[in-house]
C-alpha cells in the first residue's frame, strides 16, 4: 500500500425516492447520507455492516453505476460523477465491480467464452486473435481450464463462475475494483480459495479492493484499512488492528461480539449485544443515528450529529463517547 489516493469520497449521498410512476412520494431512502474516506493505491479497505446499511450502493455509486445525490467521487485527478457518455466508458476501464450473486451476473444464454470476449468487444481492444488469447490468458489466471469456455454459466459451480466474474473485472486491468459481497454466497472452504485469489491477483497487478461484506472474518483477513457503516454513515474508520483490537464505537463492538466462535465458552463476557431493529433509513434518527439502540447513549446522542474524529493514527470514530474520552471522562472498554 502506497500513500498515495487513488479513490476520494467526499460528502457523497444516494438517496432513493419512494414509489413509481405517479405514485412517487416526497419520502426518500437515505441509502447513502455523507459519507467521506480515502481508498489508497495498493490497499484492500473493507467495508462492514448489516445489511441494509447501504454498503453496496455506496459502491455503486463510486463507480457511477447510480447517479449520486450530492458529494463528490474522484479517482486519481478525474471527477468520477461528472462523467458521462464516451468519457465515462473510458472510466470504466480503470474501475470495475465484482458482482455478490455470480450466477445472476453472468448471462446464461452466453457461453464462458463469449462472456469474456464481451469486454474487448465493447471497448474496441485487440484484433480477433488478440482477444482470443486474451481470454486464454484470463481463464488460466484464475485457475480455470481452456475447456470452460465453451460451458455456460448453469454448468458451473458457484466457485467456477465466480472465478469467471473475476475474470471479466480483471479483463481491462482495472486499477481498481469493488468486491461486492464476492464471496458472501460460496462454500466455506470456496470462500478461502477466492479470496487467495483476489489477493494473488491484487500482488500481481497492483489492484486497489474497496472489499464490500457481513463477514467481519474475512474482512479481517483481507484488509489493510475498515470501515464500519451503520445506517447510511461510516461510524468508524481505522487499520485493521484498530477496529479488532481496539474498536471504540459500540456498533462495532457489538458487531465484533456477533461473530461466532468455535467454543462458546471462550468468548468473553460482558460483550455488547444489540437491541431492536435498525430505524428506516426513510426517516433515520436524529443525533447520533444509532443512539436508538446503544447501550452508553446519552443525552447529547440524541440531539447532535457526531462528527467523524481521529484518535490518533487515523483512527476516526463518529461517537460523542470519543469527546468524552478526549476530555478525560470516558474510558475505552
Amino acid at each position: 500500500m502506497s500513500d498515495e489516493v487513488l479513490v476520494k469520497v467526499r460528502d457523497l449521498k444516494m438517496h432513493f425516492q419512494v414509489g413509481r410512476g405517479l405514485s412517487l412520494s416526497k419520502a426518500r431512502v437515505r441509502a447513502v447520507d455523507g459519507v467521506s474516506f480515502d481508498i489508497y493505491r495498493g490497499e484492500t479497505l473493507g467495508l462492514v455492516g448489516e445489511s441494509g446499511c447501504g454498503k453496496s450502493t455506496l459502491g455503486r455509486t463510486i463507480l457511477g453505476l447510480y447517479r449520486a445525490s450530492g458529494g463528490s467521487v474522484s479517482f486519481g485527478d478525474v471527477d468520477v460523477l461528472s462523467r458521462r457518455g464516451r468519457a465515462m466508458k473510458e472510466l470504466r476501464r480503470k474501475m470495475q465491480l465484482i458482482f455478490q450473486d455470480p450466477s445472476a451476473s453472468l448471462n446464461s444464454r452466453r457461453t464462458v467464452g463469449q462472456i469474456l470476449l464481451e469486454p474487448f468487444i465493447i471497448h474496441g481492444i485487440g484484433t480477433k486473435a488478440e482477444r482470443a488469447a486474451a481470454v486464454a490468458e484470463l481463464v488460466e489466471r484464475v485457475g480455470l481450464s481452456s475447456w470452460h469456455l465453451s460451458r455456460y454459466p448453469h454448468e458451473m459451480s458457484g466457485g467456477q463462475k465466480q472465478r469467471v466474474g473475476i475474470a471479466r473485472a480483471l479483463a481491462l486491468r482495472p486499477g481498481f475494483i469493488v468486491c461486492d459481497e464476492a464471496v458472501s454466497a460460496l462454500d466455506v472452504s470456496i470462500q478461502a480459495q477466492i479470496i487467495n485469489l483476489l489477493e494473488d491477483l491484487q500482488s500481481d497487478y497492483g489492484l486497489t479492493y474497496l472489499f464490500i461484506s457481513h463477514n467481519l472474518s474475512v474482512v479481517h483477513h483481507v484488509s489493510d484499512r475498515v470501515g464500519v457503516m451503520y445506517l447510511g454513515k461510516i461510524v468508524e474508520l481505522g487499520s485493521h488492528e484498530d477496529i479488532y483490537r481496539r474498536a471504540f464505537h459500540p456498533y462495532s463492538k457489538a458487531l465484533l461480539a456477533a461473530v461466532p466462535v468455535a467454543d462458546p465458552e471462550r468468548r468473553p463476557e460482558g460483550r455488547m449485544l444489540l437491541a431492536g431493529d435498525v430505524p428506516s433509513p426513510i426517516a433515520p434518527p436524529g443525533g447520533c443515528r444509532f443512539h436508538t439502540r446503544c447501550p452508553s447513549a446519552m443525552e447529547a446522542c440524541a440531539r447532535i450529529e457526531p462528527e467523524l474524529r481521529d484518535l490518533g493514527g487515523g483512527h476516526l470514530v463518529a461517537c460523542h463517547l470519543s469527546d468524552e474520552k478526549g476530555k478525560g471522562g470516558a474510558t475505552q472498554s
